[in-house]
């Protein structure tokens, strides 16, 4: 069986894409490689944040689903999203930084014996960033050249996506008998998982609880997370797996930018298949990459559609000299 080789995106749920643009550009410096639209929900915009390159298991995505109420955080969720940056010195650059731009953080601490720092964005979703300082496996991506951050504590890619769930025997034995992964550590109620090279970027935390209510999703929460599968031909390996142990799937889905699968293998928790290509940049030039609407060949007819539908958002940034913010 070929497996899967680490985390290849989070996307999660904005109450506003103007705002979510702004604070993932201007504060956490990543770029923006994708201006799009929902592909099942055409007047939803879905952007894609990642590193300089666009490379998989680097991105976090996000829709803005006009009129969603405020999700609430609780068990049974894909709670928290890690990002990678190089070293425990970036971390005390970070706490400046969201000092400065007020952003609401919980200082340096230590999980598994990295160091982290977890925030929260406006819409009190959840982040983390972590230090790859004494990391090894999976390796992670390039920081967007042109972004505020130094390139020395920037953003490189994704790190561990954070589970909470009600159910600890049944999640461990569908991550470990289906999905091949293998617990490595334990720290009170948290369960490190990993998967392929491992490291940061091929983990799940998972946190045993039953004490809080089920995460209700809304704005503010993740929709699913998805994990890096070779190219088309294990992805078909993986949906005839997940079948043959009897999950619900969507079968083949062609996203253009990547191809997928999705099965919801717990309560609460959407889990995606995707390919590593053929990625975001192949339909847009590097240097203006995410600046006009991209559409996927099968949405472009219903353009005009689309832009009547969904409201311009100016995210040009080739034009700008953005200065790099040394704190």
């Amino acid at each position: 069986m070929n497996g899967i080789k680490g985390i290849h995106h989070v996307t999660a749920i904005t109450s506003s894409a103007e705002k979510n643009y702004e604070f993932f550009t201007y504060v956490l410096g990543m770029r923006l490689v994708k201006k799009t639209v929902n592909q099942d929900d055409i007047q939803t915009y879905h952007l894609f944040f990642a590193d300089d390159k666009g490379s998989a298991g680097t991105d976090m995505t996000f829709f803005d689903f006009p009129g969603i109420p405020k999700g609430t955080h609780g068990t049974n969720e894909i709670y928290k999203t890690a990002f990678r940056v190089p070293t425990d010195e970036a971390l005390a650059y970070w706490v400046k930084r969201f000092d400065k731009y007020e952003v609401k953080h919980m200082g340096i601490k230590e999980t598994f014996g990295k160091k982290s720092i977890s925030f929260v964005d406006f819409d009190d979703q959840q982040y983390m960033l972590i230090s790859d300082e004494h990391n090894e496996g999976v390796a992670s991506g390039t920081p967007w050249q042109n972004g505020p951050v130094p390139l020395e504590f920037a953003i490189t890619g994704l790190g561990p996506i954070h589970v909470r769930i009600a159910q600890f025997d049944y999640f461990k034995e569908v991550l470990e008998k289906v999905m091949e992964l293998r617990e490595i550590a334990k720290e009170d109620s948290l369960h490190l998982f990993e998967v392929g090279e491992g490291g940061n970027g091929a983990q799940v935390i998972v946190e045993h609880n039953t004490i809080l209510p089920n995460g209700q999703q809304g704005f503010g929460t993740v929709h699913h997370a998805a994990f890096r599968v070779n190219d088309t031909k294990v992805l078909h390996e993986w949906i005839e797996r997940m079948e043959s142990f009897g999950f619900g799937t969507s079968g083949y889905v062609d996203r253009f930018f990547f191809e997928s699968l999705y099965a919801r293998v717990a309560q609460g928790i959407l889990f995606e298949w995707a390919t590593d290509g053929p990625g975001f940049m192949g339909d847009e030039p590097y240097e203006t990459v995410g600046e006009i609407l991209s559409l996927p060949p099968f949405l472009e007819p219903k353009r005009e559609q689309i832009e009547k539908l969904v409201r311009p958002i100016n995210t040009v940034r080739s034009t700008k000299h953005i200065e790099k913010e040394y704190l």
